[in-house]
């Protein structure tokens, strides 16, 4: 009753995608700042990987460079359509899956890393436990899980109560969290860094902006 009672999320999402040539920060071909970082300086060595909300694929084809087994999950047929061109181009072997995560049987305790550029704000707040319980039940013991997503008060992302979320009846383009909430509602994960993401100016190799938490928890 209350996915029904928000916007219907996946028409949405194909018409944000299907003009490619709009300026959108993370449309850019380059993998996340942190993420490159985690796999550069060896904080995480991971081989199967899950992506949850992977966009036009561009963290998915990096981590695939990388060596990684990956699946990589968005509602948006658009944007899978574009990070499969994407993958194509390069040669890499992604399992892209168009589906609503919560709709996925993901196998137990199959992903070492699960990793999430800007999904978990759009997640709607009756969603929040199911989407940590889908994390917990994907990784493997000590398995991590990566999170960016956007930083109470630097003007981007709703900054609104669960309340409000639903008199309004959106999320308001998602949801801005202090680090505080994001740290109760991570709580069975270990944090290993908890910083703002770096901006990179583009072109670049790497992707940034300063107004996202980057977070990689490890699973107690």
């Amino acid at each position: 009753m209350l996915d029904s009672f928000l916007r219907e999320a996946a028409p949405w999402w194909d018409a944000f995608y299907a003009d490619r040539t709009r300026d959108i920060p993370f449309f850019v071909d380059a993998p996340d700042e942190n993420l490159r970082n985690y796999c550069e300086t060896g904080m995480i060595r991971p081989s199967r990987v899950l992506e949850l909300g992977c966009g036009p694929g561009r963290n998915a084809i990096y981590l695939a460079q990388q060596g990684c087994h990956m699946d990589a999950v968005d509602l948006s047929r658009e944007a899978i359509d574009w990070a499969i061109e994407r993958a194509h181009a390069v040669a890499v072997p992604i399992n892209f899956q168009c589906a609503n995560l919560f709709d996925v049987n993901f196998e137990s305790q199959h992903y070492d890393f699960i990793y999430d550029s800007g999904c978990f704000h759009h997640i709607a707040p009756h969603r929040r436990m199911d989407f940590v319980e889908l994390i917990k039940n994907a990784l493997q013991p000590g398995g991590y899980f990566g999170l960016t997503c956007f930083a109470h008060g630097e003007g981007y992302g709703a900054e609104i109560s669960d309340w409000e979320v639903y008199r309004q009846k959106s999320l308001k383009g998602g949801l801005a969290y202090t680090e505080n909430k994001l740290r109760q509602i991570f709580a069975d994960f270990e944090v290993v860094e908890f910083r703002r993401m770096n901006r990179i100016v583009q072109p670049a190799v790497s992707f940034g902006e300063s107004f996202l938490w980057t977070v990689l928890f490890r699973l107690k």
